[in-house]
């Protein structure tokens, strides 16, 4: 019963739709220097970006800003701006 419960929910997950299959990358943009620091941008056609840029921090760390955003299925946007460094993840 319990093998027959298994396969009847992998095929309702891989019968589900699956709207972003077909997304595909519109940019992608990578550069890194020979110190670690790096800028990387991408954006795909069904609504998902991100920009990301990092150099080392004076602990080991590698020191973040950036943006990401993406769209719900409702059409609404959410764009979050971040920083990580030597003082944690925080959003700004």
């Amino acid at each position: 019963m319990k093998l027959v419960l298994l396969a009847c929910l992998v095929a309702l997950a891989t019968a589900a739709p699956r709207p972003d299959k077909d997304a595909v990358i519109l940019a992608d943009q990578r550069q890194i220097g020979p110190d670690g620091s790096f800028i990387f941008n991408y954006e795909t056609s069904n609504g998902i970006a991100e920009d990301r840029a990092g150099n080392p921090g004076v602990e080991g760390q590698i020191n973040m800003q950036g943006t990401y955003s993406f769209t719900h299925p409702d059409g609404t946007v959410t764009v979050v701006n971040f920083v990580s460094d030597e003082n944690g993840y925080r959003l700004i």
